[in-house]
């Protein structure tokens, strides 16, 4: 069940950063001109590891947080350059889940609206 609970941890927090679910409008992976989500993993046990396999696949910027240095050389390993690794202090804690906070990219809110191209009378048509 620990493997089904990382993988499902991303997929709804995936979900619930999108702006049709109420969420800030954050894509995980970015796209050109936008940086990534920044995901923070408390732990690196079996859950972590599921949920850092997932947020590395769809590109986000991953840290993963734990106590044991052994586990972290571990997932440095596995991941190599996708994934940072964090010993888990409560300073680093607060400062990784301070700085993965949407911030300013709640100003994509105030950007223009696209010009319309298609019409509500052409899709009636």
């Amino acid at each position: 069940m620990s493997e089904v609970a990382g993988r499902m941890s991303v997929q709804v927090g995936a979900y619930c950063l999108q702006k049709a679910n109420g969420g800030p409008r954050i894509l995980l992976g970015g796209v050109p001109g936008v940086a990534a989500a920044k995901v923070v993993i408390l732990g690196g046990g079996v859950s972590g590891t599921h949920a850092a396999e997932m947020a590395v696949g769809l590109r986000a910027d991953v840290t993963v947080v734990d106590r044991s240095m052994k586990r972290l050389r571990e997932l440095s390993s596995i991941f190599g350059a996708t994934l940072r690794t964090e010993y888990s202090t409560q300073e680093h804690i607060d400062a990784l889940v301070i700085d993965a906070g949407p911030g300013d990219r709640r100003r994509a809110d105030r950007r223009a609206a696209a010009p319309k191209l298609v019409t509500r009378d052409m899709v009636r048509a």
